[in-house]
């Protein structure tokens, strides 16, 4: 991989990353609230490949050019070397024309040889043979594959039912409810109430909330948010279970907005003993899955 192959690695993942900040597609990777710090991250790699190739063609430019130089390769005679010459053909008295056309000696190509290896080190240019970076950096590219070609769904109930339940610790406590009979409350406010507060804050309302399904093995149907503190690596699920007027066929991962009365009702999540609250249903009705599928009001 050379500097030209590196920079449009970069310019394309920089690319993605923009593409996928100025889109909904980041929500399937991290929450909302970190879009400015993906479109900046974006911005970054944009402008390092734009000056990668700026500089390498700098460097281009102020690069001598690639000349025949065979013949300054060819190192001059040694001093001392043609009066050696001309003594052996004085001593042999005749003039020998296929020895005047002989080879040079052994120690002039070795000169030769030296020469050359010094200018080579002096000139690294002309090296035939330039160090390259290893071709394990290509797998750099894998990465910007899975982001350009892969577009994820959002976590579900294959991922809800093999995690246990967020519902670990206490809330220090609960805000008023707003006035009105219907109160809407996400998945994760509602649970925390129903969990720790026993429905004392909920006073007797009728609450409407939303969440994809899960069906446990027992057959138990459940109401889920998958809670971001981050990114879509560290999410979790926040359950509850639906009883009373539960639809009669419930497929998994269909997005529900149901109404109901806060219940006593409760159950252990078997993956953690967390606390699964219930919730009385009244009405049920499918939804489309909302343009955030995350819960980002979880603080766990």
């Amino acid at each position: 991989m050379n500097r030209q192959a590196q920079a449009a690695v970069l310019l394309l993942t920089g690319g993605a990353i923009l593409h996928a900040g100025l889109t909904d597609l980041h929500l399937r990777y991290v929450k909302a609230g970190l879009q400015p710090l993906l479109l900046a991250a974006g911005a970054v790699l944009i402008a390092t490949a734009v000056a990668t190739v700026w500089y390498e063609r700098k460097d281009a430019r102020t690069r001598p050019p690639h000349a025949d130089t065979s013949a300054a390769r060819t190192p001059a005679p040694a001093p001392g070397a043609a009066a050696d010459n001309d003594e052996g053909r004085e001593g042999d008295g005749e003039g020998d024309p296929d020895r005047d056309s002989a080879p040079a000696p052994a120690l002039c190509r070795d000169r030769e040889v030296e020469h050359a290896h010094a200018e080579r080190d002096a000139e690294p240019h002309l090296n035939p043979h330039p160090h390259r970076e290893p071709r394990i950096a290509w797998l750099l590219v894998l990465p910007l594959l899975a982001l350009i070609l892969v577009s994820p769904p959002a976590l579900g109930s294959y991922s809800a039912l093999r995690a246990g339940t967020a519902l670990q610790e206490q809330p220090w406590g609960f805000a008023d409810l707003p006035p009105g009979d219907t109160v809407r409350l996400s998945l994760v406010d509602y649970a925390g109430r129903a969990a720790y507060d026993h429905g004392r804050s909920l006073d007797d309302r009728r609450i409407k909330t939303a969440g994809f399904v899960a069906v446990g093995r027992d057959g138990t149907p459940y109401l889920v948010r998958m809670a971001l503190s981050c990114c879509a690596a560290d999410a979790v699920p926040v359950k509850i279970g639906l009883t009373g007027r539960t639809p009669p066929v419930l497929q998994p991962d269909t997005w529900l907005e149901v109404t109901g009365t806060y219940t006593a009702k409760r159950t252990k999540d078997p993956v953690n003993n967390g606390i699964i609250p219930f919730l009385d249903v009244t009405a049920a009705k499918p939804v489309a899955a909302p343009r955030d599928p995350y819960d980002e009001s979880w603080n766990g």
